[in-house]
């Protein structure tokens, strides 16, 4: 958003009192009394990216031994490095012969990915028709209300509905169990591959020193031996729970916004590792973010706050949240067109740090009303737009 502006909205014009002069020598003390006007911010409205952003919080550790694990029986083809190395966090130790396994994780993907549309697609298919019957039901009833249609009508457009909305749940049921199968099955590899990348290579998730290897190359590495032991240097990483909802979007390499409040520091860490399994108690997935830089003060068991940014929206028109109002179910923003407030209803898609995704309703270079828009309605007339710098908002009133 960009090219911030204030204008003044005049709520009722007032006759000109030289006119009032004009009339009989009575005069209307109406007309001499002019309402105040409301102090609107305007915006452009422009294009650009959106991410989903979640926020959660956990707390600094610090690296210490990490045992690397592949939950597997393979042939090692390369090894990298030697015990008593120095390793960075990403750094390939030795590559195995995984083609098999990672044949299997990508078609496994592929599989969950295809019952996930497949659901989708469904349930759309579904909500389209269910919505269709229950219309042609809303409309027999009206029909009934005028004599044009029978209540024997009205009962098989009711029998119509029930048994579309059975159809759906059953045939959605089955659907569903599918793509938590393929779920599973994702899942059990990814645990498989967990430190392994596309390439078969085992790759080290912290810095520090190679302090046991296991791996020879021509040799098998085991899934009860790690293939090698790694202990940390003194960097700091940050570790918090997640849902399920949300760990599905994360990736290993992903960045992540990480602030210290009792610091008073914002930085970025990348993903550099995430548990398979849930936690027994809480149902929640532990992901570690390594900070990308040294931070003078950082101790162990300070309190962090990570965000994520998933889903996002590239090219989307998006516009400082407080701009949206809500009345019961519609959403709705005012823009100012030639010194007029305009009221229109808007579509929204995804939420970030303040602003909103608008999917329908704006479009790129309207002046969109930020501050203020509470005090308009449609079709209040106003002077033209003055380049006067952004309105508080403790001037709306």
């Amino acid at each position: 958003m960009k090219h911030t502006r204030t204008i003044s909205t005049v709520l009722a014009a007032a006759m000109i009192l030289s006119l009032a002069a004009c009339q009989s020598g009575e005069e209307d003390s109406s007309q001499t009394d002019v309402p105040a006007g409301v102090a609107v911010q305007v915006e452009e409205v422009s294009r650009q990216t959106i991410s989903t952003e979640n926020k959660v919080s956990g707390k600094v550790v610090a690296d210490g031994q990490e045992s690397i694990f592949v939950a597997v029986n393979a042939q090692c083809t390369a090894v990298y490095v030697e015990a008593g190395d120095t390793v960075s966090a990403g750094e390939k130790i030795c590559t195995l012969d995984m083609a098999s396994t990672l044949s299997s994780y990508n078609a496994a993907n592929i599989s969950y990915s295809s019952a996930v549309q497949s659901y989708q697609d469904q349930k759309a298919v579904f909500d389209s028709q269910i919505a269709l019957y229950e219309k042609n039901l809303s409309d027999l009833k009206a029909l009934k209300e005028i004599g044009a249609a029978s209540q024997l009508e009205i009962d098989q457009a009711e029998l119509q509905l029930e048994s579309a909305v059975a159809t759906r749940n059953s045939t959605l049921s089955q659907l569903e169990a599918g793509m938590q199968s393929y779920k599973s099955n994702v899942e059990q590899l990814a645990t498989v591959l967990e430190n392994v990348d596309s390439g078969g290579n085992v790759i080290s998730p912290v810095a520090g020193t190679v302090v046991t290897l296991n791996a020879t190359e021509g040799g098998y590495v085991s899934a009860s031996m790690p293939v090698a032991v790694v202990e940390g240097v003194d960097t700091m990483k940050v570790q918090v729970s997640v849902s399920e909802a949300l760990v599905p979007k994360l990736g290993q390499g992903d960045e992540a916004d990480v602030t210290i409040s009792s610091l008073g520091v914002s930085t970025v860490g990348t993903i550099r590792g995430i548990e398979k399994a849930a936690n027994a108690q809480t149902k929640l997935y532990t992901v570690t973010v390594a900070l990308d830089e040294d931070i003078e003060g950082l101790l162990s068991g300070m309190f962090a706050d990570v965000t994520f940014h998933t889903d996002t929206s590239a090219d989307a028109v998006v516009v400082p949240t407080e701009a949206i109002l809500t009345s019961g179910s519609t959403q709705y923003a005012f823009v100012v067109e030639d010194g007029v407030a305009k009221y229109t209803e808007v579509t929204i898609g995804l939420t970030g740090n303040g602003v909103t995704e608008v999917t329908s309703g704006l479009s790129e270079g309207q002046q969109l009303v930020t501050v203020g828009q509470s005090y308009l309605a449609d079709g209040t007339a106003g002077a033209a737009p003055l380049d006067a710098g952004p309105a508080s908002p403790d001037s709306s009133g």
